[in-house]
């Protein structure tokens, strides 16, 4: 694939791109992906927007605090696109990492950051400074915007990088923004510039960032949000996902903006809390993991869910279980997919009436999707292995290896296990790697058994998902203590404290199991499966008491 010539200054993206014989094949099948070379994504969604939709129709609603029209969304990303120019001197193709939470003021940052030429990265506001430091690391960030909360926990992170704080005694950012006219026009870039970083721990603890081109942005809008969700302007959605997930990018900020509908924003949005708005701010698509469902349910929120047009489950895997009491208690029938950070959002899914209980779902149109052996090969229906995936948007890594652990002979392989029938429908089996995926987030098992192991009293420790009827995944942590140091409360809370320390909130083991020794291979490698066989012949005993 020949790309087009860079609208940037700053190589370094380009130039951090893989080699393109490790690329995953792409595929522009409908007509909507034919892009043209010359292509900003920010001012398709934002600009666009305006003119399409008009500068008053809702574009943001922050309970509590703003709401925002498309036009004062837009000039608002226009301001944040003026101070990083002017005052900053950001070059197209330099990077900022941006650093908040769910809030109509990340929104504008983030248009304004590719409005300007720049790169965004998100990270999670959850992570603690040895995560963001791993990722800037390989970032080399040359702006970072920061949420006045969040500077003080990472003061020496970034070290001589200019930092823009927002909001707070301590404000930068919206001091100047507020000096500027808000006029601004988008910088040129090409369709295939990388316009947004995206990081995951991935299933090690050495960071992942995945690279998406503009035209990858617009192209899970114009597939998933089109053709599956069918979005229209009067669609008002809200989810549960940050902003530093593809997932809740997506679904809260890109396919909206597309599609002229409006989003509400909650900085700590819990599915409880969002259920409680669906009735005063008219929500009709809501976002969020199949654990938020079932809490939401046992909430007594049924009646609250029973009034949106789409639910949309991902993030984790749907049991059939799930499905059916939503459907039975709200009359709705969840739309399940998958996606991925490499992937940017959902790429198998189906909904109302092409919905069959306990499948994930087909291939979303612009994409096809097939089951391989530990070969590369295609494997027929009703055989179970490794789902793989080609369509508009795909893997490219930045600067790592494991390109080519990713992307077998031009199909993406998610590390999920599948099956496919004969109608084409895909039935989830497993994870194939060491991702744990509890609540919908994504937590390398290898990242947590790294930081439970600097804990002064561990020998060692070996990491597993374990099934929780409640939680659907929760982290279980089996710990082998260093010789003298006996089994407690007080230690297992010392560990949870460390990780805490150490590790975004999420990833802390929930379970800590202590045992002797780690089951091993011949070579000397920890065999996880027999701790996930252990745990399951447990909890079989436990349902047959």
């Amino acid at each position: 694939m020949e790309l087009s010539p860079s609208g940037y200054t700053d190589h370094f993206a380009r130039e951090s791109l893989p080699q393109q014989a490790s690329w995953p094949t792409f595929e522009f099948t409908l007509p909507e992906l034919q892009y043209p070379t010359k292509l900003n994504a920010a001012e398709e969604l934002i600009d666009e927007g305006v003119r399409k939709f008009g500068r008053d129709k809702l574009a943001i609603r922050v309970p509590g605090a703003e709401i925002w029209t498309y036009g004062e969304l837009q000039k608002r990303a226009n301001q944040v696109a003026q101070v990083l120019t002017e005052d900053y001197g950001l070059q197209p193709g330099n990077r900022v990492l941006l650093r908040s939470p769910n809030n109509a003021w990340t929104v504008a940052c983030w248009l304004g950051v590719i409005k300007a030429g720049g790169i965004v990265a998100t990270t999670m506001v959850a992570w603690r400074k040895r995560e963001v430091r791993n990722v800037a690391d390989k970032l080399r960030p040359n702006v970072a915007i920061i949420d006045h909360r969040a500077m003080s926990k990472m003061p020496d992170v970034f070290g001589d990088t200019p930092i823009a704080i927002l909001g707070g005694d301590d404000d930068t950012l919206l001091a100047a923004c507020a000096m500027k006219s808000g006029e601004f026009t988008a910088v040129e870039t090409a369709a295939d510039d990388v316009a947004l970083l995206g990081a995951t721990s991935g299933t090690t603890g050495e960071p992942k960032v995945t690279m998406h081109f503009h035209r990858d942005i617009l192209a899970n809008a114009d597939t998933f949000a089109k053709h599956i969700l069918k979005l229209t302007p009067d669609d008002v959605t809200a989810g549960t996902a940050p902003l530093a997930f593809t997932f809740g990018l997506g679904g809260l900020v890109v396919f909206p903006l597309r599609t002229g509908g409006s989003s509400v924003i909650l900085e700590k949005a819990s599915p409880m809390e969002l259920a409680d708005l669906i009735t005063d701010f008219g929500v009709t698509v809501f976002y969020t993991a199949p654990t938020g469902y079932r809490t939401a349910l046992k909430e007594g929120k049924a009646s609250e869910l029973a009034k949106l047009r789409v639910a949309v489950s991902a993030g984790e895997h749907l049991n059939k279980e799930t499905f059916e009491a939503v459907r039975e208690a709200t009359g709705l029938k969840l739309v399940n997919g998958i996606g991925s950070t490499e992937m940017l959002h959902v790429f198998i899914s189906a909904a109302g009436d092409d919905i069959r209980p306990g499948a994930t779902g087909k291939a979303v149109p612009g994409f096809r999707a097939t089951v391989l052996d530990d070969d590369g090969n295609e494997l027929p229906p009703g055989k179970v292995g490794r789902l793989a995936v080609i369509g508009p948007t795909g893997c490219r890594y930045l600067n790592d290896e494991r390109q080519k652990n990713y992307v077998v002979n031009g199909w993406n392989v998610t590390g999920d296990a599948y099956l496919r029938d004969e109608d084409g429908y895909f039935f989830y089996q497993s994870r194939t790697d060491s991702m744990i995926i509890a609540a919908g987030y994504n937590i390398g098992a290898p990242e947590v058994e790294e930081v439970v192991e600097t804990h002064p009293e561990v020998l060692e420790c070996a990491v597993i998902g374990r099934p929780d009827p409640a939680k659907g995944v929760i982290v279980n942590a089996f710990v082998v203590l260093r010789d003298g140091v006996a089994e407690s409360e007080e230690i297992t809370e010392s560990i949870k404290t460390h990780v805490k320390e150490n590790l975004a909130i999420y990833k802390c083991p929930r379970r800590i199991d202590f045992v002797d020794e780690l089951p091993r291979n011949p070579s000397g490698k920890v065999q996880h499966f027999v701790l996930r066989e252990r745990v399951a012949a447990e909890l079989a005993t436990a349902s047959a008491h």
